[in-house]
Order: structure tokens, then C-alpha cells, then sequence
């Protein structure tokens, strides 16, 4: 057989490792014939160190043949240690009277310390995805403090928002979601996120073509992709978690799957689409195996396209102003 990866995961008790773990363990992100080592990484609060040792035993209680292990640790050392990929869930969420600026900085401290860790006993060529939010400058922090792990190796998710587009636009064209292709989500993961329609495509033709309500596209569907999240809390009272573990699951596969197939992927800008360089921004990519990417430089941006890039940028400069002390 195969030998064990590590697998570290943050915020493991928490919802949306509640649906991801198992999904790891059952194979579903590095393969069927994968096995797997979980390391699994929690704050040091009784209640929750707990709660994730119930998610263990329910992992061992699923028999899955690729699990390999479990380790718990409230530790980044632990939980880090020799972990070829990092899977950083866990942040701490926005209070009630909670300033943005205060919550970029308190995640940042956490993730000070969780870069120092990942540089300091991760494996060689260990590979980072960032889901705790804010995500982009959440792995902008992390990255910042890895001088061994190179930052091609540290990305963000925005995979989730990708899926979140692809659906809408079938829901509008009356189509099924295996249909739509190219759909690539732009800048930050927030509400000033730029889902690009215009190269997108469904059933081979354009969107414009199958989608003629232009007012639309360039109203409705573009909110309703970045504000989804608190559309979901609004519903069901908790934020994304079965669909957040989802696509990270999409994420990493793409990530370890070569192929022509365009993904959307948050990381270190080179200047590419007016971003500005050294901000952890979300560019269309193919993927080279090995959780290797090259960035697509090339697709076509019109007038409005290039606006809504240029906000989400602005955004994404003021966080990292925010978070200028942590960056030092």
C-alpha cells in the first residue's frame, strides 16, 4: 500500500471539519488509494479539546480503510509536525460589535503563530490552503512567516465561491451545473469578489449568448455570489460548512490533478489583472499536479470587469495596511 500522507487540519471540532474530515478519511480529496495520517489541531479550551476527541471517535467508528491515524494536539507544533499538507480551517469568527480591522488583527496573531509552527516542523515541500476567513490575508500572515515552505506553496480558498456562481448561473439558464465552465472568481473572498461572467461559458457558447439579461449579470448574480455566506447564516442561524468542506475538497483535488481545467485560486500577486503585487489575490489557474499551479495572465477583461477589479483590489490593499505590524 501506498504510504500515509499527513494531513494536518485546523478548527477540527468545529462544523465544517464535522463534514470534512470523513470526506478525507473516505478518500474523496487525495485519492482512493491514498492513505491518510489526521493531525488534528484545536484551541486549548477543555469544552472543545472535547468535543474534538468526539469527532476522532467517530472517525474510528467509520473504519475507514485509508485512515492510517488520528493525533489531537492543542499544540501548532504537534499538530504541524512532519504534515505534508495544512489545511488552516479554523479562525476566530466576528463578534457582535466587532470591527473588521479588530478581526484581521486578532486572526492574524493566530496566524503568526501557526506560519512559525508550519516553517518550523512541517515537511519539506509541505503544501498550505487557507479556509479561515479572512482568508486572503489570513494566508498572506501565514505565508509572510515561512522562510523554508516557498509561498507558491501557500493558497487561499475561493473555490467556494466559485461553486456558488456556477450554480447560480445554471439555476438562470435552466441547465445543469455540469454544464458551466471557466466561471473564475476574482480578488478577495468577500462581497467585493468578482465572479467573470463574461469569459465564463455554458454548454460550450458564452454566457452573454445563453444569458441575455445583461442587467442580471451585472446586478443581481454578482451579490448573489458574494453575499451568499450571510444569506446562509440568515437561513439556518450558523455560517457555511458543508459546502465550505466541499470545496475544499475541490480545491485540494484540483490543486494535486493536473489538467487543462480552470480553477479559481487565491495567491501571491505578480501584478497579473492590475492586482497589486505581494496581496493574496484570487487569479484563474491550471493546476500541474502536485499541488502545483501556473496563473492564466491572459483572460480578456472588459470596462466593467476592470472596475470591479480594481475595488476588490483596493480592499484587499487595505487589509494588508491593517495588518502592516504583523507583516514585519
Amino acid at each position: 500500500m501506498t504510504s500515509p500522507i499527513r494531513v494536518a487540519v485546523t478548527g477540527a471540532a468545529g462544523q465544517i471539519c464535522y463534514s470534512l474530515l470523513p470526506r478525507i478519511a473516505a478518500g474523496e480529496m487525495f485519492g482512493k488509494d491514498q492513505p491518510v495520517i489526521l493531525q488534528l489541531l484545536e484551541i486549548p479550551v477543555e469544552k472543545v479539546i472535547t468535543a474534538m476527541s468526539g469527532v476522532a471517535m467517530e472517525l474510528d467508528d467509520c473504519a475507514f480503510p485509508l485512515l492510517a491515524g488520528i493525533e489531537m494536539s492543542d499544540d501548532p507544533m504537534a499538530a504541524f509536525k512532519g504534515a505534508d499538507w495544512c489545511l488552516l480551517v479554523g479562525s476566530k469568527p466576528r463578534g457582535p460589535g466587532m470591527e473588521r480591522a479588530d478581526l484581521l488583527k486578532d486572526n492574524g496573531r493566530i496566524f503568526i503563530g501557526q506560519g512559525d509552527a508550519i516553517d518550523a516542523v512541517a515537511a519539506d515541500g509541505c503544501k498550505v490552503a487557507v479556509v479561515g476567513n479572512p482568508c486572503n490575508t489570513n494566508v498572506m500572515i501565514a505565508a509572510n512567516r515561512c522562510a523554508r515552505i516557498p509561498d507558491e506553496n501557500f493558497t487561499a480558498m475561493t473555490r467556494l465561491d466559485q461553486n456558488r456562481a456556477a450554480t447560480q448561473l445554471a439555476k438562470k439558464a435552466g441547465v445543469p451545473v455540469t454544464d458551466v465552465e471557466d466561471i473564475i472568481i476574482y480578488g478577495n473572498h468577500s462581497p467585493t469578489m468578482y465572479p467573470d461572467f463574461f469569459n465564463a461559458k455554458i454548454g460550450g457558447r458564452p454566457v452573454t449568448d445563453v444569458i441575455t439579461d445583461q442587467a442580471w449579470l451585472e446586478g443581481e448574480f454578482i451579490p448573489s455570489v458574494g453575499k451568499r455566506g450571510a444569506a446562509i447564516i440568515a437561513a439556518r442561524g450558523l455560517s457555511s460548512a458543508a459546502s465550505a468542506a466541499n470545496a475544499l475538497i475541490d480545491h485540494v483535488r484540483a490543486l494535486i490533478t493536473p489538467g487543462d481545467t480552470v480553477h479559481s485560486i487565491a495567491c501571491k500577486s505578480d501584478g497579473t489583472y492590475g492586482f497589486s503585487e505581494g496581496i493574496w489575490a484570487s487569479v484563474p489557474v491550471r493546476t500541474t499536479g502536485n499541488g502545483t499551479y501556473e496563473v492564466i495572465g491572459d483572460m480578456p477583461q472588459n470596462g466593467f470587469a476592470q472596475e470591479k477589479l480594481g475595488l476588490t483590489n483596493d480592499e484587499l490593499v487595505g487589509e494588508r495596511d491593517t495588518v502592516a505590524e504583523l507583516l514585519q
